[in-house]
């Protein structure tokens, strides 16, 4: 089944749904996966360019524990 024929059953299908609970959940699974696909992008340069420097540490080992950190800043906590 392609994209339009998946679009067009899940059309069928919702219009037969009248439980208001099944809607709002089903439009915020499909909000939530719009959003995500959206988030990169919406993010500036500067943003984007620290979330790989960070994520290029982490894959190299450098990184600190969570409880390491809680002890350094307690005093401002």
């Amino acid at each position: 089944m392609n994209s339009t024929e998946l679009k067009s059953d899940l059309h069928n299908l919702i219009d037969k749904v009248n439980d208001a609970t099944i809607l709002n959940a089903i439009r915020a699974i499909l909000a939530k996966q719009v959003s995500d696909t959206d988030f990169w992008n919406d993010l500036p340069v500067n943003v984007q360019e620290s979330v790989k420097r960070g994520m290029s540490q982490a894959k190299n080992g450098q990184t600190k524990d969570h409880s390491e950190v809680m002890k350094k800043h307690e005093k401002w906590l």
